[in-house]
């Protein structure tokens, strides 16, 4: 499958000012140059520039600022083709085709100082620096001089979160113009006066600090990033290279959805044979905990008991799930959770839960048993005995594992050698390094791993495919009792935003919504249907069945279509959207022919006409939709839904209503196997 095409082309002028490549489409163009010493560099988009001349450079606290006094020295143009094929994904076959621009920065002794990077795809483009051994020993990045300067930012849309505050990622997203943005998380997405779309965020973030945006002044957008509780930014020596930078493009909203650009900045997988590495469907002790049916910790309502796993198990060998999640197992959950990391065992257990036991009841009935480690944001307790509990969960054949870090921004416990206590950011780079640290770990135990309160995603799941999915963004749980609760607008704002990162664990699937009564201010603010498209809307290799076991007994109509959807995909395909607005996606199932749709829509109705364009052309199939009921309303009857089927072909027209904060789920499936 690794099909590798190169052309080179060396270009080499001693007094070279500046120099372009184009993606292979020519519609993206990125120019460098080392206009008046400062290297910098803009970019247009069919002619039009969506990046005005930005500032590149870095400065460490031992070295001249790299980044001024410079002239431009040998630049090399290569087009590159290197597709490949995930191992699960959203997208199977990844095309891989980029031109690629390196470029030389020279100081006044015509010494390189640093080499630009640059790859130009069709979607988008990323670069990053390489610094060689300009001196030897520890070096400490003091400042990054990245920019992004957007011209008219005054009329440019821009949906954010801030960054660096008390709750990570997991804020609702502001919609402003892009200069009334302050310092915020990426990737950041942007909308231009003419309607095209960005999305600025970085890619094989490895060994260095998440970078964050910083308007500097106006439409003057500077990387920013995460510290260490000293103040500096990286702790490094020479040579080195930083993560990329990235910019997708695209002439829609819809146009960003199912990039690959992330994913093609990655290294391919480190692992070999990741077939161990299995999506699926998951079941779990959890939302009780959420609504306040079940504690995590010990007594009379404890959730996780033999029994109660013993339930779920039961619950998933009957309906077809994969696994089952069992959260509160461990000793540490009593009194204040949140601030007790210190205290926390992964491998001793409550009285009331025999992990053996349980285990070995999954194994029996197919389903395996995905494990829990909450650290309370305590890592130095955690690594401590990272080893021994990977250890236990391969003993009792658990092969994935949900990490948790619940801490403050800024709030990570880390103890120094010489026995200091510290506290460091979730995206600076101690924290950069334990979550794959903890991902290498888990893998040479066969186990993967699905982190909540994360560093986000860069792509790293090409080159460590047993970083299965992660959080970091508002999930479900805000809708038991967060203030305020998920609004209408959130997934369909998700889908732009913090998902064009990569995987999500969102948990979906909530199908009573009257846990506090449907008056209550904390329920999903959706319907039903919405929560069944969200399956294929959020993609996430395992998914959870989120409701209780008993809710979904209420609710046949809707555990029919969990059932029914996949979490592996052939394609995906992106068939309608606005930020914010709504949302439509089409997915084919891996090593199969069914289509999954999923639409949604933020607090107004609507009604979409959908040629279903993607399917065969040779085929009829059969069209099965879960939607809203004419009288659904999520504020007043949430839950009705409506089963019909229909036969369609590719030059059929499809009319979808939603109802406000509604949605819809269809599977296609052929009616004969074509030729």
């Amino acid at each position: 499958m690794q099909k590798f095409f190169l052309l080179l082309c060396l270009l080499w002028a001693p007094a070279l000012l500046a120099a372009t490549v184009s993606s292979p489409d020519a519609r993206i163009e990125f120019e460098i140059s080392a206009a008046q010493g400062g290297a910098q560099y803009q970019v247009t988009f069919n002619g039009a520039t969506v990046i005005a001349p930005s500032r590149l450079g870095l400065t460490f606290a031992e070295l001249a600022t790299l980044g001024e006094g410079l002239t431009l020295g040998e630049v090399k143009i290569q087009h590159k083709h290197e597709p490949w094929e995930q191992p699960w994904g959203e997208q199977r076959y990844i095309e891989n085709r980029y031109q690629q621009l390196t470029a030389s920065f020279l100081n006044g002794d015509e010494q390189e100082v640093f080499t630009l990077e640059v790859r130009v795809f069709n979607d988008g483009l990323g670069f990053r620096y390489h610094v060689p051994e300009l001196i030897g020993g520890p070096v400490s990045l003091i400042d990054e001089l990245t920019q992004f300067v957007l011209p008219d930012a005054h009329r440019t849309d821009a949906w954010w979160i801030p960054a660096r505050e008390w709750n990570r990622y997991e804020y609702l997203y502001d919609k402003t113009t892009a200069d009334a943005m302050h310092l915020v998380h990426t990737p950041v997405t942007l909308r231009q006066a003419n309607g095209v779309h960005l999305s600025i965020h970085e890619a094989a973030l490895v060994d260095y600090a998440a970078m964050s945006l910083k308007q500097e002044r106006t439409g003057v957008l500077k990387a920013d990033l995460g510290p260490w509780s000293d103040g500096v930014l990286v702790k490094t020596s020479l040579p080195m290279t930083t993560p990329w930078r990235t910019i997708q493009i695209a002439d829609s909203a819809s146009g960003l959805l199912n990039s690959a650009l992330s994913l093609n900045l990655n290294e391919p997988n480190k692992l070999g044979d990741v077939t161990w590495v299995e999506p699926g469907k998951y079941v779990g002790i959890w939302w009780g905990m959420h609504i306040n049916k079940n504690t995590w910790g010990s007594g009379p309502t404890h959730g996780a008991t033999t029994s109660e796993a013993k339930r779920y198990i039961d619950f998933a060998e009957a309906h077809g799930f994969d696994g089952v999640l069992i959260e509160g197992w461990n000793i540490g959950w009593d009194g204040d959770w949140f601030s007790n990391g210190e205290v926390f065992s992964f491998t001793e257990a409550y009285p009331d839960f025999d992990i053996k036991a349980v285990a070995s009841y999954a194994r029996e009935r197919g389903v395996r048993l995905i494990g829990h480690h909450e650290t309370s944001g305590n890592v130095t307790n955690y690594e401590a005995q990272m080893e021994d509990a990977f250890t236990l969960y391969e003993s009792v054949g658990v092969t994935q594992v949900k990490t948790g870090y619940v801490a403050d921004g800024g709030d990570i416990v880390r103890h120094t050698p010489e026995g200091f206590k510290r506290h460091e950011w979730h995206d600076g780079q101690y924290m950069v390094n334990h979550y794959l640290r903890n991902v290498r770990l888990a893998a040479q135990h066969k186990i993967s791993i699905n982190t909540h309160e994360p560093i986000k995603d860069t792509g790293l799941r090409r080159t460590y495919p047993n970083w299965i999915s992660r959080e970091g963004a508002r999930g479900q749980e805000f809708n038991a009792w967060g203030s305020p609760p998920n609004p209408p607008n959130h997934i369909p704002t998700l889908a732009f935003t913090r998902l064009l990162a990569g995987p999500m664990d969102f948990t979906p699937g909530i199908v009573d919504m009257t846990f506090n009564g449907l008056d209550g201010w904390n329920r999903p603010q959706t319907t039903v249907a919405k929560q069944l498209a969200s399956y294929v809307v959020i993609y996430s290799p395992i998914q959870m069945t989120a409701d209780l076991p008993e809710n979904y007994q209420q609710h046949p109509l809707a555990l029919e279509f969990i059932e029914s959807v996949v979490t592996d995909w052939e394609q995906s395909v992106a068939l309608a959207g606005e930020v914010g607005e709504f949302v439509v996606q089409a997915r084919q199932e891996r090593d199969g022919k069914r289509w999954f749709v999923g639409g949604m829509t933020n607090e107004n109705s609507r009604s979409l006409a959908l040629p279903p364009s993607f399917l065969s052309d040779d085929q009829e199939y059969t069209l099965t939709l879960y939607r809203d009921a004419p009288a659904t309303d999520w504020r007043t009857n949430p839950a009705e839904l409506v089963k019909e089927s229909f036969t369609v072909t590719r030059g059929s027209s499809l009319k979808i209503n939603m109802v406000a904060s509604g949605g819809f789920a269809a599977i296609l499936t052929p009616q004969w196997t074509g030729k």
